[in-house]
Formats: C-alpha cells, sequence, structure tokens
C-alpha cells in the first residue's frame, strides 16, 4: 500500500476531505470528516517514509504494537490514542484499511 492508495481509500468513506494543514506543506496531508472537521488519518513523509497515523482504541493500541513491526506509537500525536503505520512492503492492506476505519468511527463524533 502507497501514499496515494491510502488518500484514494479515505476518500471512498462517506463525507470526508483531503486537507493539507501545514502551510508551505503540500506533503503531509490529513484526513477530515466534512461535518466536524477532524481529521481520522494523517499522512506524513518521514526521511522519505510513509507514516500513516490513525485512531485507536487505547486497549487495543499496544496490541497492534506488540503484534505488527510497522505499527508504532503515534508520531508527534497522542501516544494512547494513536498509532503509526509506517507504510513498507510488510504492511497488510486489509489491517490498514480496517484501522482506517476505526479511525474514521472513533472520529465522527
Amino acid at each position: 500500500m502507497n501514499k496515494k492508495e491510502v488518500v484514494e481509500y479515505c476518500l471512498s468513506l462517506p463525507k470526508v476531505f483531503e486537507d493539507y494543514p501545514f502551510k508551505e506543506d503540500n506533503i503531509t496531508i490529513a484526513m477530515k470528516h466534512n461535518k466536524n472537521k477532524k481529521w481520522f488519518v494523517l499522512i506524513m513523509d518521514v526521511n522519505n517514509t510513509i507514516y500513516v497515523n490513525v485512531k485507536t482504541n487505547p486497549e487495543y493500541s499496544e496490541l497492534l504494537r506488540k503484534s505488527y513491526k510497522y505499527i508504532i506509537p503515534a508520531y508527534h500525536m497522542n501516544k494512547e490514542h494513536w498509532n503509526t503505520i509506517i507504510l513498507d512492503d510488510n504492511v497488510d492492506k486489509k489491517l490498514v484499511e480496517e484501522l482506517i476505519q476505526l479511525s474514521y468511527s472513533l472520529t465522527k463524533k
């Protein structure tokens, strides 16, 4: 899975939009809900590696980190409620999609 596929998947969810939240940064993308403007995914390029931040339940966060080498505590975000998925050749596309859906649901209210 790559950055473009993550953006396309996010845009396939109902009532969302793509935003560039940081002035003069056209690389970092926040995927947000139309209604409440909360982001549910933050996509960043960190040293030429794509990081995808998603919100998860705190109990699930730790389990994910212990189970997958490519899931770490969130880069520059609350580490209790957010995880970073490092996109590489090992990433499970279905898992990434499930975590995006979970994050979408958790931030919808």
